[in-house]
C-alpha cells in the first residue's frame, strides 16, 4: 500500500499572507474603532437616562400604591451632572419612609452624563398626579455635540413621563418628544 505523499506548498500559510490578513484586520478596527466608542457613549447616556426614567415611574407608583405623597431627588455631583436619585415620601411615616430606593445613574452609565432640568426634585401627588409638568435634558460630556444622542424625558401633568429624541422631526416617529 502507497501512502500519498503531501503536496508541496499546501500544509499552511505563509508569513507574508499572514502579515497582510494582520494589516487588513489593523486597518478595518482602525477605521471601527471611533464609531464603537461613539456607540458606547451614546448607549451610556441611554442607560443614564432611562435610570432617571425608571426613578419617576418608581416615585409615581408608589405614590399611588401608598396613597402618599413621593417625591424623586435627582442627586447632583456639581452643576448639572446627576450623580443618582432618591424616592422617598415627602412626609415621613411609619408606612412611609424617607428613602424608598435610591440608585445610581452610574450603574451601567457614565459619570459623563449632564442633566438640565428646571428643578431636581420631583413631586407625586397619592393619586400619581404630578407637582407640575418637567423637562429634563440629558446630554454627554464624552461626545461632540454632533455625535451625541441627546435624549429628552418629559413629565406631564398627570405624572407619566417619557423618554424621547429632542433631534427627531417626523410627526409619524414615535421617538419625537411632544
Amino acid at each position: 500500500m502507497l501512502i500519498p505523499r503531501a503536496r508541496a506548498g499546501s500544509s499552511g500559510v505563509t508569513l507574508i499572507e499572514l502579515v497582510i490578513a494582520i494589516t487588513i484586520l489593523g486597518i478595518a478596527i482602525s477605521m471601527g474603532l471611533p464609531s464603537y466608542n461613539q456607540w458606547i457613549q451614546n448607549t451610556r447616556l441611554r442607560n443614564g437616562a432611562e435610570s432617571i426614567l425608571r426613578g419617576l415611574e418608581l416615585a409615581r407608583s408608589e405614590a399611588i400604591r401608598r396613597n402618599a405623597p413621593v417625591r424623586l431627588t435627582l442627586t447632583t455631583a456639581g452643576s448639572d451632572v446627576v450623580s443618582g436619585w432618591t424616592v422617598g415620601c415627602i412626609t415621613s411615616t411609619s408606612t412611609c419612609p424617607a428613602n424608598i430606593q435610591s440608585r445610581n445613574t452610574g450603574d451601567g452609565s457614565s459619570n459623563a452624563i449632564v442633566v438640565t432640568t428646571g428643578s431636581t426634585q420631583f413631586n407625586f401627588s397619592g393619586l400619581g398626579r404630578a407637582g407640575s409638568a418637567a423637562t429634563i435634558n440629558v446630554d454627554s460630556t464624552a461626545l461632540d455635540p454632533a455625535d451625541s444622542r441627546d435624549l429628552r424625558i418629559v413629565v406631564n401633568i398627570n405624572g407619566m413621563a417619557r423618554l424621547c429624541d429632542p433631534n427627531v422631526t417626523s410627526e409619524t416617529d414615535t421617538r419625537k418628544c411632544p
